[in-house]
């Protein structure tokens, strides 16, 4: 396979925290030339957004710390101070081209919900119908993995806003020119992958750890965000964001860093049932399981056990196999574990579904293989 980039119009570009650090704390030329590349891009047609890494750094050095920051709460307070000087470099580079930029902050929990996922998808459309590029941030001020409001690095939250936003293309900007075989800083005949047409436990093996004291993901977390933006029908490019006019040439087709190819794109739907996290977990019988399998409903009968709480229209497990939307809530589902679906009435009362999902409302983890 070869890349094939003549269909794209939506790209998501993600830039990383270790081009936009100098000593100084923030590399005003990086983020112009990266401006400057996004501006060209949209005068040829194509839709950008930018997922910018940066901020909790930037506070660190503001504050002038040197060692990596890994209190949650000082992660928090860095990020407060940094965004905002991040932000007001980037509104300043756009502004020379007179082009609005927005800032984005979210938590893993607005695409989780379903309501909130929708006015953020709703408000981005907007925002790219005006012609404003929207530049995302994990919301760090607020969000931890401690209450499961964390992406856990923006390499991810930049995979999942492409999915949710049906992004044709996730550009991965980073300090190396791509997926090496091993670590080319260390190994001398390291060899550069150009394509990667499926991410298996071999390619996730050359992946090497965090690359500096404040970013958060190495090469592995930008496999994993690849992975990702591959179930949605995105393709992702890891490039280095140190050559010149490297989204241009990305997208003139120049074979620059590493491509990774796209499976079949999923049902919007689908995409965020499977991109959700989990509220809790539905145990069910061979059976049952079974039944899903060949496209059925899941009945009542098939429920052996319930794990943790949840409502109705949350993502949950359904043993470790898929991940579903089920009409009842936990407690309902426990009442009704193993009875016939022409006993929900008398439990539960009239009008009620006899079933606790269908099988558009699950999606098994394995659905690309």
């Amino acid at each position: 396979m070869t890349r094939n980039l003549s269909s794209i119009k939506r790209i998501v570009v993600k830039v990383g925290t270790n081009l936009l650090s100098d000593r100084s704390g923030i590399d005003s030329q990086r983020i112009e030339q990266v401006v400057e590349d996004i501006v060209t891009l949209r005068s040829q047609g194509f839709q950008v957004l930018l997922v910018s890494s940066g901020a909790i750094g930037l506070g660190a050095k503001e504050l002038g710390r040197t060692s990596a920051v890994k209190q949650v709460a000082l992660r928090q307070a860095c990020a407060s101070i940094g965004q905002p000087i991040l932000m007001s470099h980037y509104r300043a580079a756009f502004k020379r081209h007179d082009v609005v930029c927005s800032q984005v902050l979210i938590t893993r929990s607005e695409l989780n919900e379903r309501k909130t996922f929708v006015n953020l998808r709703n408000s981005v459309q907007t925002l790219l119908d005006l012609g404003v590029v929207p530049v995302f941030n994990e919301n760090d001020a607020v969000s931890t993995a401690e209450i499961g409001t964390a992406f856990g690095d923006n390499d991810r939250m930049s995979a999942f806003v492409a999915s949710k936003i049906d992004a044709d293309l996730l550009v991965i900007l980073t300090d190396i020119d791509g997926l090496y075989t091993k670590n080319p800083r260390k190994e001398h005949d390291a060899v550069l992958l150009g394509e990667v047409e499926k991410i298996d436990d071999t390619v996730l093996s050359y992946a090497g750890t965090a690359g500096s004291v404040f970013s958060v993901g190495g090469m592995k977390t930008k496999l994993l965000a690849a992975k990702i933006a591959s179930t949605a029908g995105c393709a992702t490019i890891i490039a280095s964001g140190y050559e010149k006019s490297v989204l241009s040439r990305l997208l003139a087709g120049e074979p620059l860093g590493t491509y990774i190819h796209a499976d079949k794109r999923l049902g919007q739907r689908a995409r965020w049932i499977i991109n959700s996290s989990p509220k809790g977990t539905i145990r069910i019988d061979e059976g049952a399981v079974r039944a899903l399998r060949a496209h059925k409903s899941l009945l009542p009968s098939g429920v052996v056990s319930v794990e943790g709480v949840f409502h109705e229209g949350d993502v949950v497990m359904v043993n470790e196999i898929a991940k579903a939307v089920p009409y009842y809530n936990s407690t309902e589902i426990m009442e009704m574990a193993g009875c016939q679906s022409k006993d929900i009435p008398r439990r539960l009362g009239k009008g009620k579904a006899d079933v606790l999902f269908r099988p558009e409302d699950i999606v098994f983890l394995d659905h690309a293989e």
